[in-house]
């Protein structure tokens, strides 16, 4: 199979737009950029899966661990970040005032062998937070059984 590269002509430019605003549209560049794509504020995930746990990782640098809600309902996990930051500076003649937002949220669907009994470890350090699930029983890997054959 082969990729074709996406041209949309100027078909999202208005009639009455400019033709430096339609050149922008309607250049490749426009759509290469991350801010179109849904996943683009998604911090990058990892899954392990061990003999006893599950782990998951999720990128999240510049966050406070205050930042982040981790929950449990129905088998589904869902985590959330939510950072506000506000600055606001005023002197003679000029006010200054900045302020960002960024959050994110992510549901994943459980695999029966999560225990969701038992607690979740959730720790945030060096702008990664890893969240350990742990397996039921039953789900753990057990021990090979060699049989003596006769």
């Amino acid at each position: 199979m082969s990729l074709i590269k996406f041209n949309n002509g100027n078909r999202l430019s208005p009639s009455w737009a400019n033709d430096s605003l339609k050149n922008f549209l309607s250049s490749d560049d426009f759509f290469n950029h991350d801010f179109l794509e849904e996943d683009s504020l998604m911090p990058a995930m990892n899954v392990k899966e061990h003999n006893q746990d599950f782990e998951i990782e999720f990128a999240a640098p510049g966050f406070s661990k205050k930042d982040f809600e981790v929950t449990i309902e129905d088998n589904t996990l869902k985590v959330c970040g939510e950072k506000k930051k506000e600055t606001e500076e005023k002197d003679e003649g000029y006010n200054l005032k900045e302020f960002s937002y960024n959050s994110f949220k992510r549901t994943l669907k459980l695999p029966k062998s999560v225990n969701t009994d038992q607690d979740v470890k959730a720790t945030y350090k060096n702008g990664i937070l890893k969240l350990n699930l742990q397996k039921k029983e039953e789900a753990k890997e057990q021990p090979k059984k060699v049989i003596e054959v006769l």
